[in-house]
């Protein structure tokens, strides 16, 4: 009877040292030293920076710094990986990888709320007559065409920190008269923001927004302590417009940068009728 070979197991910790150490090995080597104000000098053999020049710069140890290019079994904290970061001139991409090979949460993550670029805007536009927007994680509202903002027109006026999905539709009594199926619609929104927090619980814009939220609305509270959790999904949503009436829409989602839960949301008409008034608003609104 033949034998089998068991294969090795994997050690996924020491795997994830070893890329963090050929990382931080690359990111080092392709830096010029007069790109973080050193002189260069005709004796350097070591393409890019040396390991003490990291080091002096980032505020660590040699020998601690040599540990990590090595792969060795250390933790780094937030605050050391956020100085190595800045250091290597990392991007916000490089940045994250970092963080995630080192095993760390980081704290200090790029603005969720800034503004999409321009590209975005103009496909938001061009879907016109189909209302749509994108929300971040937090359902930070980003930006949207005016086909979704005809039925919530006070967005346009509200502060940038109020103009939050979730906020909206706990606080705001207009968006209980457009937003049909409320209680539904509520309790899917909670379970994908509880869902979406998970990976940023030590983040304070996260928490200030949980904070809020309770403070404002016993009804949030009240959902929230379910602890029901959901991934975005699309589904038919029930719209009453303000000036085109009932709306019965399909919702899709186009991701724009996953780690953020960054996200375009389309909405379709999901009858003939709703396809027709849709196309109604929109001409009212060009003219």
């Amino acid at each position: 009877m033949a034998t089998v070979t068991p294969l090795p197991s994997v050690d996924g910790d020491a795997v994830r040292r070893r890329e963090l150490a050929a990382f931080l090995r690359s990111r080092r080597e392709r830096i010029h030293p007069d790109q973080v104000g050193l002189r260069p000098s005709r004796r350097r053999r070591t393409p890019g920076l040396r390991r003490e020049e990291v080091a002096q710069l980032a505020g660590v140890g040699v020998t601690w710094y040599t540990w990590l290019e090595q792969g060795r079994d250390i933790r780094a904290s937030a605050q050391v990986l956020d100085a190595i970061a800045k250091t290597l001139l990392f991007d916000a991409h490089e940045r994250s990888h970092l963080f995630t090979l080192a095993g760390a949460a980081d704290t200090t993550v790029e603005d969720e709320t800034q503004a999409v670029p321009p590209s975005v805007q103009l496909v938001l536009d061009r879907l016109e007559p189909f209302p749509s927007l994108v929300v971040n994680g937090r359902y930070d509202v980003l930006a949207y065409n005016r086909i979704w903002a005809s039925g919530f027109p006070a967005i346009e006026s509200l502060p940038p920190e109020d103009r939050n999905c979730l906020w909206l539709i706990f606080t705001h009594p207009q968006w209980r008269q457009v937003v049909l199926d409320w209680d539904d619609a509520a309790a899917r929104m909670v379970a994908g923001f509880r869902a979406a927090m998970a990976e940023h619980v030590a983040e304070p814009s996260w928490k200030a927004l949980l904070a809020r939220l309770h403070r404002a609305s016993p009804e949030f509270t009240e959902v929230w302590e379910r602890h029901d959790v959901q991934a975005p999904e699309g589904r038919v949503k029930r719209i009453q417009h303000p000036v085109a009436g009932l709306l019965r829409l399909d919702y899709t989602y186009l991701w724009l940068a996953q780690r953020l839960g960054t996200r375009m949301v389309t909405y379709t008409p999901a009858d003939d009728r709703t396809r027709e008034r849709l196309e109604e608003l929109h001409r009212s609104l060009a003219s």
